[in-house]
């Protein structure tokens, strides 16, 4: 287990259109769910030894120091650079007691994870939910097992995610799915979307957000190319010769899966726009109830 010291967790988001999040919260550093395509191992964000997760020392308390300095409630996203539950926080429970922390200091949460260990957190996810909203986001682009342990190398399969999708919503709690990145070649076809919404659909998930492509910059780049030829000898060759240096990789069927995926949700009644899916998980707090929440607290009246 690695330490590394830091100053500030809690910051206000660069952008507060994904899924209406104010502020960002990551407790761990690195990933060790070894999804070939991830992002966070771009060269940009600084990460050595990305496979390897490091926690932030004495999160809990910088964590709450953070949120104490705040001056108006909100929604609080986790798990945007690394997820909040890999393995280390079942024996942890950081994100779990940062949950605590979120309820206490009334803020909302917005959770993105790979992992079925969310479903330990259901009951304080509930609390949160009486007073703020609550959002979370299963990452998941394909229901194939065999095709995930490929793609997702070291994360919990599809169906486990699945049914942790199947155990919040049946408590309750507004869920749905990332379905990002959809991979050029791979996984970027008709079956596969028609596959995810339905499975989507009997587990009860309100939203599927989707992306049609991948994102590709120097070091994600390398390594998704070498898993590339561990998994998919010569797709390589293909990728670079469709997108060379680009960094967005949209698939070349973008426009023909958007419209099987729209009329796919349409047809089970699944949210799939960002403003749809941040309209009905807010839609129970209203904007005077949350401004009440940081006027009571604030001291203000």
């Amino acid at each position: 287990m690695i330490y590394v010291p830091c100053k500030k967790i809690v910051a206000k988001t660069k952008n507060q259109f994904w899924f209406g999040a104010d502020y960002n919260m990551n407790i761990y550093r690195g990933c060790s769910h070894g999804c070939i395509y991830c992002d966070s191992r771009s060269d940009c964000y600084r990460e050595q030894d990305f496979g390897t997760v490091k926690v932030k020392e004495n999160a809990l308390e910088v964590i709450k120091k953070d949120l104490s300095g705040l001056r108006r409630k909100g929604v609080v996203a986790t798990g945007s650079m690394s997820d909040p539950y890999n393995p280390l926080e079942k024996e942890l429970n950081l994100t779990g007691k940062a949950l605590m922390l979120l309820d206490a200091m009334r803020f909302g949460v917005a959770v993105c994870t790979k992992s079925p260990l969310i479903t330990r957190d259901t009951d304080i996810l509930l609390q949160i939910a009486e007073h703020s909203p609550v959002v979370c986001k299963i990452s998941l682009i394909t229901t194939d097992d065999t095709l995930a342990a490929k793609i997702d190398e070291a994360a919990p399969l599809p169906s486990e995610r699945l049914k942790a999708i199947a155990k919040l919503s049946g408590n309750g709690i507004f869920c749905g799915i990332a379905m990002m990145p959809l991979l050029p070649f791979i996984n970027d076809t008709e079956d596969n979307i028609t596959a995810i919404v339905k499975a989507a659909a009997d587990c009860g998930a309100r939203f599927i957000l989707p992306s049609f492509g991948t994102t590709m910059r120097a070091g994600s780049r390398n390594y998704y190319y070498n898993r590339l030829d561990k998994h998919f000898p010569g797709l390589k060759d293909k990728y670079i010769a469709a997108y060379g240096d680009n960094y967005v990789c949209d698939s070349p069927k973008a426009k023909s899966l958007y419209r099987t995926f729209a009329g796919q949700c349409q047809k089970h009644n699944i949210l799939f726009k960002m403003k749809d899916i941040v309209t009905a998980y807010k839609s129970p707090y209203s904007i005077s109830q949350l401004d009440m929440f940081a006027i009571l607290n604030n001291g203000e009246l």
